[in-house]
């Protein structure tokens, strides 16, 4: 059996730090990154054949746990159907219709590839729409690594100390204006500034990469009104929220209905994928029914979307209720002095500070030494966290009452 270390020592030579993304290269915590091989239910194994209580869950896709039968059987009835086509199929017509019905504010969609794709394409069409340029986004929001988003861009940019990226031209920087996460009057201050030039507004319904950070009472709302009074478009990016927080997102969970929706993860169950939706004036704009142009050789691919399916036909209301009685549990053990929680539904953070963050500015003052210190700490006792603290932890319907006692077993605090 190949190691680990003999795994990491061939990536070096053919990935950029090691690694296919950022945040697994372990910059902020310190320790060899694992080479992960298996997983089963909330339980991954490494290469050298550690075993580890997962809270990392693919940052995010798998509320199911890793390897749920009835998904690992969906995906092997489509690969053996044929895989890929390039052709609409009745998986991605099923998937949709899913969607629909828990989401009503996507009264039409496009499949795409990734949430990357996704964001990039709702701010395409925003723009067709209103014939604006501008585009409002928070600070510590991360919305995937296209060039007008990749701006004060919260978890990634912010483990590794990048303040955007090289390679984003000035122009396309500027077109993006920030505010602070929570912060409603900084928004209006912006809309003020630049009255009549803004097509949308893009943002995480809870914030997930600064860690959680929960919308304060008023602000989605206040989006909302301010939005549609100026002319311009909401826009919830829930690759991370969708179909985690509630069973239709966190717009039914706070009640607030965007213009546009962003989707990935779940919708996925496990397997690349993205998804952007809304009003359908909107996406009426969209090729081939309008000038908005977007194409995507594998999207709506039979193999994701029937994974997508599978997990979305199981997550039923006590899914959800049974989970967030769990991460209630877990989160009670991790409060103590110097330390604070913040969690919506089975997304959770334990933060190195007094209190609960309300923008990344408030995140940015945790001491991060100390959640290194932490990390290493659980990962030594057989639990995997999410390698930043300004990253999620996911738990998954896999994470039964064994598995969180297992957990408060390991907290070195």
């Amino acid at each position: 059996m190949t190691s680990a270390a003999a795994w990491r020592e061939r990536a070096a030579g053919l990935f950029p730090g090691g690694v296919n993304s950022p945040v697994r290269a372990y910059r902020a915590v310190g320790g060899d990154p694992p080479i992960l091989v298996r997983g089963a239910g909330a339980e991954v194994w490494d290469a050298d054949g550690d075993r580890y209580l997962d809270y990392v869950g693919a940052f995010g896709p798998l509320l199911l746990g890793h390897a749920h039968p009835a998904v690992v059987s969906a995906i092997k009835e489509a690969v053996e159907a044929g895989g890929s086509f390039g052709a609409t199929g009745p998986g991605e017509v099923r998937l949709a219709e899913l969607i629909r019905e828990r989401m009503p504010s996507v009264e039409r969609m496009r499949f795409v590839n990734s949430g990357t794709e996704a964001a990039m394409s709702a701010l395409r069409v925003a723009r067709a729409s209103t014939g604006r340029e501008l585009v409002v986004k928070f600070d510590g929001g991360y919305h995937g690594h296209s060039d007008s988003l990749l701006v004060e861009a919260g978890s990634g940019t912010a483990t590794l100390s990048i303040p955007g990226s090289a390679g984003v031209a000035a122009a396309v920087a500027a077109q993006t204006l920030i505010a602070p996460y929570n912060d409603l009057s900084a928004v209006e201050r912006l809309f003020d500034a630049h009255r009549g030039r803004v097509a949308a507004v893009i943002v995480e319904p809870v914030a997930a990469n600064m860690g959680v950070v929960a919308p304060v009472p008023g602000f989605l709302e206040g989006l909302r009104e301010l939005t549609s009074s100026d002319g311009s478009l909401l826009i919830f990016d829930e690759v991370i929220t969708g179909f985690r927080v509630a069973p239709g997102g966190a717009q039914e969970l706070y009640g607030v209905r965007p213009d546009l929706t962003v989707l990935g993860k779940i919708i996925g169950g496990g397997l690349p994928v993205g998804a952007y939706g809304g009003r359908a004036d909107l996406l009426d704009l969209v090729a081939p029914a309008g000038d908005v142009y977007q194409a995507g050789t594998l999207s709506g691919h039979p193999v994701v979307m029937a994974a997508g399916e599978a997990t979305l036909r199981l997550l039923t209301p006590d899914v959800y209720t049974a989970v967030d009685r769990r991460a209630d549990r877990l989160q009670e053990a991790l409060a103590g002095p110097g330390r604070s929680t913040a969690r919506v539904g089975s997304l959770l953070t334990l933060f190195f500070r007094d209190r609960p963050p309300r923008d990344f500015a408030e995140a940015k003052g945790s001491d991060t030494a100390a959640f290194a210190t932490f990390f290493r700490a659980m990962r030594a006792a057989g639990v995997l966290l999410p390698p930043s603290q300004y990253e999620a932890w996911f738990l998954s319907a896999a994470h039964d009452d064994a598995v969180i006692d297992e957990t408060i077993g390991a907290l070195p605090l």
